[in-house]
């Protein structure tokens, strides 16, 4: 078996830690235990490139129980867990292709050893492994039945490729489902974010101001949980409803080149390219800690930032001290890459549980249904996603109400008024 892992005698460390993510993942541990039984993707082999962590541990798992072939690379050179990935491929004889902190060319490197394997399925987040597919290697697009994409950027990524009409292959939008960005992205990163940045800096965020790039689910998230802690929350947009929502919502809102003169600590969410660039870095106290929790690490312009700098050093893991000519200082954390998988551990097992859930199924789903779709970007079926809403609150021991036959039929007719 190939991979490419940075130490095997890690692997029982990562044995222990995907065993204990495993028991906050009930709807995917039911999932398993029927996929164990039906093995619904026997012998498809499938390329998934995803955040290298404990939650995706038990994922190619359970993709491996259903009978599928998953091989693994990073989605990101800064979010594998080296412990995580050992224990998959002693453990659980999964190929891994994936190394914290590995090189751009290493990255690409590993994203080509799995498609080496002339996947069928592909499993991405960010849709690095697909604009590969769709660049360095055409001829293989045609080999794939469908794939799914697991994250904001990657789905505004093959959205674009669908309009423009580039897109060679279906491919499932698990962002766009309720069970995940409702979940995953709200409460997942908004946990997370501030996990890792009170992990690279042991701040105090009471009392702070906090300015929050972005407010799409990722950015609620994250303004709620600063909130909750005592920070004053500024948030900067480019959409007028995202910026009344959270006007509404009892936060500041102003645009970045005012918020940079009094922010504290600033934190990006937008999935677009120097959200804060030179002109920002201009007028920012001294100490301000700028960070990124967008998938890529193009949000924040740190070439323009370099350009400024006359001195920089490392003060902290996970913290790089940039200092000015004239003696201001900027903090910027996890290199501009995502500070919730760079400096913590990623979102917990919990909510992932939804978001791999309808990976799974989704997987399933594309195989049942490859004959019958286009070269664009769907959403998982509602049936899908409510299936496992339901799972999830069984798992948290939850009950609702259901509709009566009378309430049904109200709701289906359009006769009864006042």
């Amino acid at each position: 078996m190939k991979y490419d892992v940075k130490d095997l005698k890690l692997a029982k460390a990562g044995k222990n830690r995907i065993e204990w993510a495993e028991k906050f993942m009930p709807v995917l541990r039911s999932i398993k235990q029927r996929f164990s039984k039906d093995k619904p993707l026997k012998g498809v082999k499938m390329a998934c490139c995803l955040h290298v962590t404990t939650e995706t541990a038990n994922l190619m798992i359970t993709l491996k129980a259903g009978g599928a072939e998953p091989y693994l690379c990073a989605s990101n050179p800064l979010s594998t867990q080296d412990d995580v990935a050992a224990s998959l491929v002693a453990d659980y004889h999964i190929p891994v292709f994936a190394i914290r902190a590995e090189s751009n060319k290493v990255y690409y490197d590993h994203i080509n050893a799995c498609l080496d394997i002339h996947p069928s399925i592909t499993m991405d987040d960010g849709a690095d492994l697909v604009s590969t597919l769709h660049t360095k290697r055409r001829e293989q697009a045609s080999e794939i039945m469908g794939g799914s994409e697991e994250t904001t950027t990657g789905v505004i990524r093959l959205k674009a490729m669908e309009q423009k009409g580039v897109l060679l292959f279906p491919v499932l939008a698990i962002n766009d489902s309720s069970t995940k960005h409702f979940f995953d992205n709200r409460y997942g990163t908004g946990q997370s974010t501030i996990d890792g940045i009170m992990r690279a800096t042991n701040y105090l965020l009471a009392g702070s101001n906090f300015v929050v790039a972005g407010y799409g689910w990722c950015g609620r998230g994250v303004a709620r949980r600063a909130s909750g802690l005592g920070a004053n929350i500024i948030v900067t947009e480019v959409d007028p409803l995202k910026a009344i929502e959270a006007a509404m919502d009892g936060y500041r809102v102003m645009p970045m080149k005012q918020a940079a003169k009094i922010g504290d600590i600033f934190v990006t969410l937008t999935g677009d390219i120097n959200v804060i660039a030179a002109d920002h870095f201009r007028l920012m106290k001294d100490g301000a800690i700028v960070c990124n929790s967008g998938h890529f690490d193009v949000e924040i312009d740190i070439k323009s930032l370099e350009k400024m700098t006359a001195k920089k050093r490392d003060i902290r893991p996970n913290v790089v001290e940039y200092a000015f000519r004239d003696g201001k200082r900027i903090l910027l954390l996890a290199e501009g890459r995502l500070i919730n998988l760079a400096s913590a551990e990623g979102h917990p097992a919990a909510v992932m549980d939804m978001s791999f859930a309808n990976q799974a199924l989704g997987a399933e789903w594309v195989l049942g249904n490859a004959s019958k779709l286009e070269r664009k970007v769907y959403a998982l079926p509602q049936k899908i996603d409510m299936e496992i809403a339901r799972l999830k609150l069984q798992s948290m021991g939850v009950t609702i109400d259901k509709l009566t036959p009378e309430q049904r039929k109200y709701l289906a007719s359009w006769e009864m008024g006042t």
